[in-house]
């Protein structure tokens, strides 16, 4: 193991977690740190047979798991929670040095990941049943709700912890078994995690992570297997779409949060500072690199120079660089490769019309850095709107209407996240209604937390992770006919 100057060394683990014990692979593979390129770690490559293992673990612990009363499975979860919160500065330093935000955000990231298991230890306890009233004096109908059984995901890079957290508390707090497949580029994360399960109480299978560097095999398995009986997954929606056909032939219950493609409306009626400090916020948050960040801005034509030109001057404040170096806003993009992707789209967008106002480039000895980007004159059809950008690249809109600006938001296949400007209330109603996204956000450029419904529609996926609803995706409801009373 590497000497990553962390407090536990304990929490860096590179061998899968199956039924409690750290098991090592036949191979290995790299894991590098994208601001420097330097190998940080040596990943055991779990096989196949040993991926099915996971699977059995996991079904024979869902008995007694299953069997535990709320109570005592809260217990164990706020344990988690609590160990997670003790170790947020290594666990954060782990997740910059795979992933590469900066260590601000990546400790916000740990204390985010770790309120879904607060929250669901609690909201556990509420999955409550009902009566009905019964067609003849001698039923009852009584209905319950039960886990539904062993639940597999795959999970992305970007937020290598919250993604699995917030699926991973929903599961175990409805009494479900549950192994994870983090991303190959960002596993240490999910190791740290199992490492504090163990430490937490969790029983052996309960909870289980499973490294492999091929994702399809995996996704394969973790969708056909008949001891599984759900599947989450969390990344985009071309791969998403395969994934939901593979589940089908064995008729999996699914929950899917995939690609999208964020409007971000200013109306002439907005507080701009406001606006221009959520644009940011939720524009370069993670390098641009999250499925709710804002794609398109659209800006009212009467406030598009006042708004151009306060925005140009916060971004130009954003410092691009190290995770871990000190006033970094903006790290590297996860690879070369996504960095050139963002180049190719704006060489695309310019060709169509559009024009640079800054950056456009990347940037730094690797080529994984990417200068924060703002392109005007960008029109809803040209590639920098219709395709998710995840990068640091902002598209300015002009729009005159109400109704326009609407009709272009919704112009899209995805239905995340949305967000806009407004202290109209009338408008705020009006808009917040008719815009077809499963998430809105009014006057606010942060909207993910552990008590609201994260999810979306259309080629977005369905499910809902967090909240009251957050249990559902994991429950199966059961009618008990009584007769004979």
């Amino acid at each position: 193991m590497n000497d990553l100057n962390l407090q536990d060394n304990a929490l860096l683990k590179e061998a899968s977690f199956i039924n409690g014990e750290w098991v090592k692979g036949n191979d290995t593979f790299e894991v590098r740190n994208p601001a420097t390129n330097d190998v940080i770690a040596q990943i055991y490559n779990a096989s196949l047979s040993q991926a099915e293992d996971s699977l059995d673990v996991a079904k024979e612990a869902l008995r007694d798991w299953s069997a535990m009363s709320a109570n005592e499975r809260a217990y164990i979860l706020r344990r988690w929670f609590s160990l997670m919160l003790e170790h947020q500065d290594d666990l954060a330093r782990l997740l910059t040095l795979e992933q590469g935000k900066p260590l601000s955000e990546a400790k916000g990231e740990i204390a985010y990941g770790a309120s879904y298991l607060e929250w669901f230890a609690e909201e556990g306890k509420r999955v409550y049943g009902d009566t009905i009233p019964a067609p003849s004096s001698d039923k009852r109908i009584i209905v319950i709700k039960q886990p539904v059984g062993v639940v597999t995901s795959i999970t992305p890079w970007n937020f290598p912890n919250a993604m699995i957290a917030r699926k991973a508390a929903a599961a175990l707090a409805a009494g479900c078994t549950f192994v994870s497949r983090p991303s190959e580029l960002t596993p240490l994360s999910a190791l740290a995690m199992a490492e504090l399960a163990g430490r937490a109480g969790i029983p052996a299978g309960v909870f289980n992570v499973v490294t492999r560097k091929n994702p399809q095999e995996i996704g394969e398995l973790f969708t056909q297997h008949p001891k599984v009986a759900k599947f989450t997954f969390t990344g985009s929606t071309a791969v998403g779409k395969k994934l939901i056909a593979q589940c089908a032939s064995g008729v999996k219950k699914v929950s899917m949060e995939l690609g999208g493609n964020a409007p971000f409306i200013v109306f002439e009626d907005a507080d701009i500072d406001a606006a221009v400090k959520g644009a940011v916020i939720s524009k370069y948050r993670n390098a641009g690199q999250t499925c709710v960040c804002t794609n398109r801005i659209f800006v009212q034509r009467s406030v598009l120079d006042a708004f151009n030109t306060k925005y140009q001057n916060a971004v130009k404040q954003l410092t691009v660089g190290n995770g871990l170096d000190e006033n970094v806003v903006i790290g590297p993009m996860i690879s070369q490769s996504a960095a050139q992707k963002v180049a190719e789209l704006i060489q695309r967008s310019v060709a169509e019309g559009a024009v640079i106002e800054l950056g456009g480039n990347t940037s730094g000895e690797n080529g994984n850095f990417f200068e924060p980007t703002i392109l005007s004159n960008v029109t809803n059809n040209m590639a920098v709107a219709k395709n998710e950008i995840f990068g640091p690249l902002s598209a300015i809109i002009a729009f005159d209407t109400e109704e326009e600006a609407i009709y272009m938001a919704n112009d899209t296949e995805y239905g995340l996240a949305a967000y806009f400007y407004s202290r109209d209330i009338g408008r705020v109603w009006r808009v917040s209604e008719k815009l077809a996204f499963g998430m809105v956000g009014i006057n606010e450029g942060i909207i993910s937390n552990a008590a609201a419904p994260f999810g979306g529609i259309k080629a977005s996926g369905y499910g809902r992770e967090g909240s009251k609803y957050g249990l559902d995706d994991y429950l199966e409801t059961k009618y008990l006919c009584m007769g004979g009373i």
